[in-house]
């Protein structure tokens, strides 16, 4: 087992070399497969919050589940658990085509000064004024949007839950996200609120960090139509990872915190020829 000496050596290495790439915590959702052969084929995801990616540490919440079928009718999960390590759920693909499955969260951070003491409040927007005293000076408010999706398809590929809710950074298919193949090229758009997200800087990262000891995280930028490609070069789970505005290695001591923080974090799976 990794010691916590050895993660701490290994996440200051990493960010000497790909300073995006750092956070506290990953949260990400892991299918058990996203290319089924057969109609009518189970599914099992599992959520979990963890310093590296697929690992188990810490259930993520799925109140935010939303689940899509091919047709873009809404679906609903079985036999859903929360566990100590992490939550999970079973769905059943008895549609053919392509299903979108997806963690929404929106929330509010906010700092003020009460009686000269600063005070901080996280919670849901309709909460906010509420609990922030009318006296309060010097507030200080971000709006947070998360999403995290898996695709997952029966059969054969469909387009319909591939289109963007121009809402928050999304990941917008020019290559379909369940016809990833080693040593091929896949090509992607990012987008930010339905548009594209230029020149910006983001990380994916493949499974297994546990057994390599390193990231292995492939640094990607987005060219001016806020496109990007990538060749896979194996097969296995990837984590994809963006926010905006782009996370630095530490934040600027003293920096007034965005009015809008925006994340997005997709699990692909590219498998062999």
């Amino acid at each position: 087992m990794i010691s916590k000496f050895k993660k701490s050596a290994l996440l200051a290495l990493v960010v000497g070399v790909l300073p995006f790439s750092v956070h506290a915590h990953r949260n990400w959702i892991l299918p058990s497969a996203t290319v089924l052969e057969d109609k009518g084929a189970w599914l099992t995801v599992d959520a979990s919050l963890a310093e590296d990616v697929f690992d188990l540490e810490r259930p993520q919440k799925l109140d935010e589940l939303v689940i899509y079928g091919p047709d873009g009718s809404k679906l609903s999960p079985e036999n859903m658990f929360t566990g100590k390590l992490r939550s999970s759920f079973d769905l059943q693909l008895n549609k053919v085509g392509t299903y979108r499955i997806s963690i929404v969260r929106e929330s509010v951070t906010a700092s003020y000064k009460l009686n000269g003491e600063t005070k901080r409040f996280r919670g849901e927007e309709k909460d906010m004024a509420k609990q922030i005293p009318a006296e309060a000076k010097d507030i200080v408010v971000t709006r947070n949007y998360a999403r995290q999706d898996i695709f997952a398809t029966a059969e054969k590929p469909t387009n319909t839950v591939l289109k963007p809710t121009g809402v928050g950074i999304e990941l917008e298919a020019i290559t379909h996200p369940n016809e990833l193949y080693v040593g091929e090229t896949a090509k992607f758009r990012l987008l930010l609120d339905g548009k594209p997200l230029a020149g910006h800087l983001f990380g994916i990262i493949p499974g297994g960090v546990r057994y390599r000891g390193v990231l292995n995280e492939i640094a990607v930028t987005t060219d001016a139509k806020g496109e990007f490609s990538v060749k896979w070069p194996a097969g296995g789970m990837y984590w994809l990872n963006a926010s905006y505005p782009a996370r630095s290695a530490a934040a600027t001591p003293g920096a007034t915190p965005p009015s809008r923080r925006v994340s997005y974090s997709a699990t692909l799976e590219v498998l062999p020829q």
